[in-house]
């Protein structure tokens, strides 16, 4: 077990957090939601009921889909795009040894797509999935609650054609990017010791990578 933990703690600390936070959102979505249900004079739902609702799935894939999004972003814009100084982007052809950037032409002449481009598909397809929960499940709620105003339910396309979903997504997608463009810029001039996400103490700020 203590091997375990050494080869695994990173992952496992974040997954125990991602639960914990999970459980939080579960536990105060479920008292919002009924406090909502009793002033539109609806039954209440049990706590497995609520697990299984519109409302749950909805908050949680509207979240989901952000990060994915940011990932996936992040991972395609930094084939491609560069920032000076930054520990977040791949270094400079210039910048790199010949050894460097032999390498980095074999991985690309490295035949086979997924083997290539697996980690941007994944999490695009994340994002995608998440996106399309997030849609299917914010309809259902919103026709859950006009329902119950005695109103008529939407057609998926005519709910698109709303602004809820899409001030749900935006205001999530804003928030992501900013927390990107926070990251790569900060570590041009900042510093932490230990972290994988920072470059050296003694290393300039137009150094370009952690390497």
């Amino acid at each position: 077990m203590r091997h375990f933990w050494a080869n695994n703690a990173l992952s496992i600390v974040l997954v125990l957090l991602f639960a914990a936070f999970w459980v939080g959102q579960a536990l105060t979505g479920w008292a919002v939601h009924n406090e909502e249900l009793q002033t539109l004079h609806q039954h209440t739902l049990g706590w497995g009921e609520y697990l299984a609702s519109a409302h749950f799935w909805s908050a949680t894939a509207e979240n989901w889909e952000s990060e994915f999004l940011q990932m996936a972003a992040f991972v395609t814009l930094t084939i491609y795009l560069r920032q000076r100084g930054s520990a977040e982007s791949n270094p400079f052809p210039e910048d790199q040894t010949a050894e460097e950037r032999q390498k980095d032409a074999d991985d690309a002449a490295t035949p086979g797509f997924w083997r290539r481009n697996g980690l941007s598909v994944v999490l695009g397809g994340l994002f995608l999935g998440s996106l399309a929960l997030h849609l299917v499940s914010s309809w259902q709620d919103f026709n859950l609650e006009e329902q119950a105003r005695g109103q008529e339910a939407l057609s998926l396309g005519a709910f698109m054609g709303r602004p809820e979903f899409w001030f749900e997504s935006f205001q999530n997608w804003q928030s992501e990017f900013l927390a990107v463009v926070a990251i790569v810029v900060l570590t041009i001039f900042l510093r932490q010791v230990g972290s994988s996400q920072s470059k050296a103490l003694s290393d300039p700020n137009d150094k370009t990578g952690d390497a």
